[in-house]
C-alpha cells in the first residue's frame, strides 16, 4: 500500500535554505562550546600497548610514543646553531656542534652504516629474548585489561543461535521521551475565584480588632474543645481538613467484613466474641515487615521470568513463597496451581502445591500429582503423611511399592508400619526386589530366627559381598547364641573376603564398628575386630606409638572394652615395654576394677621386675583394699628384684606408719639407712621422729644427714622449723642462712627466711631478703609474689602495685602472678584484667581458678561451677582448686555435688598448692586422709574474692 501524502501540511519556510551568515547551530538553547571523543579521538592510558604490532621496542606504548615525539621536536628545536660567546669554552669549544649544518659526506654515510651494522648486530644478540619478553608482556596486559570487542565475544558467538522469531520480536528503537515531551503544550491560566484570595488572605492576615464573639469567649480562647491540644498548631483551613465520612465508611465496612466472618448462617445470629472482637481485628494486618517496593519488584521479576519461561518450576515456586510471605495465601495457592498446569512434571511445584493446600483440598492436588508422576517417592511419601488413619497410609505405601518396587526408602516406610510378622514377610519381598541394599537385608535377619537369620545373612554376603556391615552383623549374631569361638572366624573370614573382593580395609571405620558392638552389648566382637584389624596398615617402627593413640582415642569416646583390647594386644606383641604397662596399670585403675588391676600388675611385675612403680602399685592397690600383708608380701617381693630401691624402702615404711606399726616403720629406716642411704631417706627419717614429738632424735638425725648431705635444702629446712617451734628464733635464722649458703637456688629455704623476719617484724629486713633472693635467682615467680605479697600485708599498696607490674614484666607467663594480680584490682577492673591473663596464661590452673572465684563473686554460679571443672581438669594435683570448688559446693550446691568434689579429689590425691600444704605438711595432720582434709582446708579459706 502506497503512503499517501497530505498535501495540506505546512512545511516550515527554512528547509531547504542556507543557512545566515555568522548562524552558529544551537547557540540559542546554549549547545555549543563542548567537545566529544570523535574529536579528539579514542582514550587511552599511558601504559596502553598501541595498536601497531611492528612499531620498535621503545615506542609500543603512548607515553613512550608521546616521549619520543616530545624528544624529537626538541632536537629540531635545537638544530638551530647557537655561536653566542656566552655558549663557548676554552676547553671544549661551543656547546652546539659546528658542523650540524655541514655537507653530509660519503665517508659520514660509511661511518654512520658501520655503527648501524654495529647496532644491528648487538640488538640481533637479544633480538629473540627481547620479544619473547615482549610478547609475554602483550599477553599478560591482554588478560588483565581485555578490549571491549574481546569481552563480548562469547556473546557475539551467540548470536548465531538466534532463531528468526526471536530476531523479528526484537522491538524497534523509537523515540524514547514521553508523551508530554514529544507533544508539548502550553501551559492554561485559569483565573482565581475571588472567594479563594480572600478566605487566603483571612488565613494569614492580621487583624487589630476583635469581634463581639470573640470577646464574648475571652479573647484569643477557641470556642471549640481540643482547640488548643498539643499538636494542633496549623490552622483549620481546606489543606488541613479530615474527612470524617469516609473514615466512619471504612470503619463500617471493616466491621462488617468481620462480622460477616464469624457469622452464622444456620440460625441467622451470630456469635461474636466482645472481648477479643478488636483483638481478632490485628489478625487481618498482614505480617509481612519489609519493604513493600522490594515486594512489588520481586513480584515484578517473577512475573517476568514467568512469562518468559513458563516451564521452569523454580520461579512458580518462589512467587507463592512470595505471595505466602506477605500474607497472601489465595494468591500463592491460584499461583503454584497454575504452575502444576504448566509444569505437569515438576515434582518440586506439586509438592509446594501440597504444602500450601488445606488438608482435605491437598488430598485432591496429591492424586492429580501421582497420576501425573507416578514415579516420584517423594509424593508417595507426602501423600501418606497427609493422611491419619494408620490403614490409609499402609494402603497408599502398599500403591507406591507397585509403581515402584525397587525404592528402598519406600520399603523402609512401609515395613515401619507394620507388625513383626507382617513386617518380616513385607521385608522378604523387599530384598527380592532391592538385593543391594543393607539395610533391608539386616533388618529381615533381625527379626528371624536364628537359623533363618544365618540363611539371610549368607545370602546377603552374596548379593553384596563388598560390605563389612554384614559380616559384622553375622558376628554379633554368633556372640548372641555364646558361640564365641564362631565370632573370630567370622572376623577373619571377613577381612579374607574383603580382600578377595578388592575391598581396602581402612583400621579407622573397623576400629570405630568396633566401638559401636560395644555400646551394643557385643564386647565378644568388638575384642575380635580390634585384634584383626590393630595391626592393618601400620608400620613395624610406629606401632607401639599408633596403639597407644588408638587406646587414648578409644577411651576418650568412652570405649573402655575397645581401649582394654588395644592395650592387651600391645602387651602381647611388646611384653617387656615397661611404658605400656604402665599405661595399662593407670587405665585399669580409672576404668577397671581392682581384681582387673592386681592381675595386670601381678602380669606386669612378671614380665618387667626392676619397674619399681608397677611394684608400689600393686601394693598400694592391696593396701587400700585392706589387705596389708598381701601388700607386706609384694613389697617383700620387690626388695627381692630391686635390693637397694629407695623407692620400695620408703613405700614400706609408708605401709607401717599409715598402719600405726611405729616401730616397725623405724627399723625399716634404720636399714635402709645403714643399705641404701640416700637423703630422702634421713630426711623420711626425721619427718618420723619429728611427728612422734621425738625432737632431739630429730635434731640428731638431721646432723648425720648433713654430713653426707649438707647440698639437701629440706633438711635445713626441717632444721630450722624444728628449731622456729621451739622458739629458738636466732637459732633458726642462723640455720636457713647456713642453708643458704649451701642451697643458694633453694626457693622455700628463702621465703622461710622471709617470712621468719615478717613475723619478728623485720620488714625492712624481710624486704631486703626477698630483694637478694631475687637477684641469686631472676625469673622467679614465687619470689616475686612474696615480695607483693609482703607489701600488700604491710599496707604498701603503692609499692605492692609497683613489684606486680615489674613482676609480670620480668615473667609474663607466670599464672600464679596473674592470679594474684586480678584480685588486686578494684572490682570494676578485674574482669578487664582476667582477660589478660587468660591471653597470656590460658592453660594456666591458677589463672582459671582465679576466673572461677571471679565468677563466685559476681554470683554467676553456673559459669563459676564450670570454670572450677576446668581448673580442677586441667592441673588435679593442685590442692587448692579443690578446696575452692568443694567450698563453693557447700555454698551453691547439693549435697551429691559436694560428694562428687570429695570423691574426684579422693582420686586425684592432690600434694601442692599454698593452702593445701600449709594443713597438709603440718605434722598435727601427718596421718590426715585426703577426703578428711579436703573440708578443713576449705573451711581454712578466709579471703574468698
Amino acid at each position: 500500500m502506497a503512503t499517501q501524502v497530505n498535501p495540506n501540511i505546512k512545511k516550515k519556510h527554512f528547509i531547504g535554505v542556507p543557512s545566515p551568515l555568522g548562524y552558529v547551530p544551537g547557540l540559542g538553547r546554549g549547545a555549543t562550546g563542548f567537545t566529544t571523543r570523535s574529536d579528539i579521538g579514542p582514550a587511552r592510558d599511558a601504559t596502553d600497548v598501541v595498536d601497531d604490532r611492528h612499531a620498535p621496542p621503545g615506542k609500543r606504548t603512548f607515553a613512550a610514543q608521546h616521549a619520543a615525539q616530545k624528544a624529537k621536536n626538541q632536537e629540531e628545536e635545537e638544530e638551530e646553531e647557537d655561536l653566542n660567546e656566552m655558549n663557548y669554552d676554552e676547553f671544549a669549544g661551543y656547546g652546539g656542534s659546528l658542523f650540524a649544518s655541514g655537507p653530509y659526506e660519503k665517508d659520514d654515510e660509511e661511518a654512520d652504516a658501520i655503527y648501524e651494522a654495529i647496532d644491528k648486530r648487538m640488538d640481533e644478540k637479544r633480538k629473540e629474548r627481547r620479544e619473547q619478553r615482549e610478547r609475554e608482556e602483550i599477553m599478560k596486559y591482554r588478560q588483565e585489561r581485555p578490549k571491549i570487542q574481546q569481552q563480548f565475544v562469547d556473546l557475539k558467538r551467540k548470536l548465531s543461535d538466534v532463531s528468526d522469531d526471536m530476531w523479528n520480536s526484537i522491538p524497534e528503537v523509537g523515540d524514547a521521551r514521553n508523551k508530554r515531551q514529544r507533544n508539548p503544550r502550553h501551559d492554561k491560566l485559569t483565573p482565581v475565584p475571588d472567594t479563594f484570595l480572600a478566605k487566603a488572605a483571612m488565613s494569614t492576615g492580621h487583624v487589630n480588632t476583635l469581634d463581639p464573639r470573640q470577646q464574648m469567649m475571652g479573647g484569643f480562647s477557641t470556642p471549640y474543645p481540643g482547640g488548643m491540644t498539643p499538636g494542633v498548631s496549623t490552622p483549620w483551613g481546606a489543606a488541613t481538613e479530615v474527612d470524617w465520612r469516609k473514615i466512619g465508611e471504612a470503619r463500617n465496612t471493616l466491621m462488617d467484613i468481620k462480622l460477616n466472618q464469624v457469622s452464622d448462617s444456620v440460625s441467622g445470629q451470630t456469635v461474636v466474641d466482645p472481648k477479643g472482637y478488636l483483638t481478632d481485628l490485628q489478625s487481618m494486618i498482614p505480617q509481612y515487615g519489609g519493604d513493600i517496593s522490594d515486594v512489588k519488584k520481586a513480584r515484578l521479576l517473577l512475573k517476568s521470568v514467568r512469562d518468559t519461561n513458563p516451564n521452569h518450576p523454580p520461579a512458580w515456586i518462589a512467587s507463592a513463597r512470595l505471595e505466602e510471605v506477605t500474607g497472601k495465601v489465595q494468591a500463592a495457592r491460584n499461583i503454584i496451581m497454575k504452575g502444576t498446569e504448566v509444569c505437569q512434571k515438576s515434582e518440586d511445584v506439586w509438592l509446594e502445591a501440597i504444602r500450601l493446600q488445606p488438608t482435605d483440598i491437598g488430598r485432591a492436588v496429591v492424586t492429580q500429582a501421582v497420576r501425573q508422576i507416578s514415579g516420584s517417592v517423594r509424593l508417595w511419601i507426602k501423600a501418606a503423611e497427609i493422611e491419619e488413619e494408620m490403614r490409609a497410609k499402609k494402603r497408599i505405601f502398599r500403591k507406591a511399592l507397585e509403581h515402584i518396587p525397587n525404592s528402598v526408602r519406600l520399603w523402609k516406610a512401609a515395613v515401619e508400619l507394620e507388625e513383626p510378622e507382617d513386617a518380616r514377610i513385607m521385608l522378604s519381598r523387599a530384598v527380592e526386589c532391592c538385593p543391594q541394599s543393607v539395610e533391608l537385608w539386616l533388618a529381615l535377619a533381625k527379626l528371624e530366627t536364628y537359623e533363618n537369620a544365618r540363611k539371610v545373612l549368607n545370602k546377603a554376603r552374596e548379593n553384596i559381598p563388598t560390605d563389612r556391615g554384614i559380616w559384622i552383623t553375622a558376628a554379633k549374631l554368633e556372640e548372641a547364641q555364646r558361640n564365641n569361638d564362631n565370632v573370630n572366624r567370622i572376623v577373619d573370614r571377613a577381612l579374607q573376603s574383603l580382600r578377595s573382593n578388592m575391598v581396602e580395609i581402612n583400621r579407622e571405620q573397623w576400629i570405630e564398628d568396633a566401638e559401636e558392638c560395644e555400646k551394643a552389648g557385643s564386647i565378644i566382637t568388638c575384642q575380635s575386630i580390634i585384634r584383626a584389624v590393630i595391626g592393618v596398615g601400620v608400620e613395624e617402627e610406629d606401632r607401639k606409638h599408633t596403639w597407644m593413640e588408638d587406646a587414648e582415642s578409644s577411651t576418650t569416646h568412652s570405649a573402655i572394652e575397645c581401649a582394654r583390647a588395644i592395650y592387651a594386644h600391645a602387651l602381647t606383641v611388646f611384653p617387656s615395654k615397661k611404658s605400656i604397662w604402665q599405661r595399662a596399670a593407670y587405665f585399669e585403675k580409672n576404668h577397671g576394677t581392682r581384681e582387673q588391676l592386681e592381675a595386670l600388675l601381678q602380669r606386669a611385675v612378671a614380665h618387667c621386675p626392676k619397674a619399681e612403680v608397677l611394684w608400689l602399685m600393686g601394693a598400694k592397690s592391696k593396701w587400700l583394699a585392706g589387705d596389708v600383708p598381701a601388700a607386706r608380701k609384694i613389697l617383700s617381693l620387690a626388695f627381692q628384684a630391686n635390693p637397694n630401691s629407695e623407692e620400695i624402702w620408703l613405700a614400706a615404711v609408708k605401709l607401717e606408719s599409715e598402719n600405726n606399726e611405729d616401730e616397725r616403720a623405724r627399723r625399716l629406716l634404720a636399714k635402709a639407712r645403714a643399705s641404701a642411704p640416700t637423703a630422702r631417706v634421713f630426711m623420711k627419717s626425721v619427718k618420723l621422729e619429728w611427728v612422734l614429738k621425738e625432737t632431739q632424735k630429730a635434731k640428731d638425725l638431721i646432723e648425720e644427714g648433713l654430713k653426707h648431705y649438707s647440698d639437701f635444702p629440706k633438711l635445713w629446712m626441717m632444721r630450722g622449723q624444728i628449731l622456729e617451734q621451739e622458739g629458738r628464733t636466732d637459732s633458726a635464722r642462723e640455720a636457713y642462712n647456713q642453708g643458704l649458703k649451701k642451697c643458694p637456688h633453694s626457693i622455700s629455704l628463702w621465703l622461710l627466711l622471709s617470712q621468719l623476719e615478717e613475723k619478728l617484724c623485720n620488714i625492712t629486713k624481710a624486704r631486703a631478703i626477698l630483694e637478694k633472693s631475687r637477684l641469686k635467682n631472676p625469673q622467679c615467680a614465687e619470689l616475686w609474689l612474696e615480695s607483693v605479697r609482703l607489701e600488700w600485708r604491710a599496707s604498701n599498696r603503692q609499692i605492692a602495685q609497683s613489684l606486680m607490674a615489674r613482676a609480670l614484666q620480668e615473667c609474663p607467663t607466670a599464672g600464679r602472678l596473674w592470679a594474684e594480680a586480678i584480685f588486686m584490682e578494684a572490682r570494676p577492673q578485674r574482669k578487664t584484667k582476667s582477660v589478660d591473663a587468660l591471653k597470656r596464661c590460658e592453660h594456666d590452673a591458677h589463672v582459671l581458678l582465679a576466673v572461677a572465684r571471679l565468677f563466685w563473686s559476681e554470683r554467676k554460679v553456673n559459669k563459676a561451677r564450670e570454670w572450677f571443672n576446668r581448673a580442677v581438669k586441667i592441673d588435679p594435683d593442685q590442692g587448692d582448686a579443690w578446696a575452692y570448688f568443694y567450698k563453693f559446693e557447700t555454698q551453691h550446691g547439693t549435697e551429691e555435688q559436694q560428694e562428687e568434689v570429695k570423691k574426684r579429689c579422693n582420686q586425684a590425691e592432690p600434694h601442692h598448692g599454698e593452702l593445701w600444704c600449709e594443713l597438709s605438711k603440718d605434722i598435727k595432720n601427718w596421718r590426715t586422709k585426703t577426703d578428711e582434709l579436703l573440708p578443713m582446708v576449705a573451711n581454712n579459706i578466709k579471703n574468698m574474692f
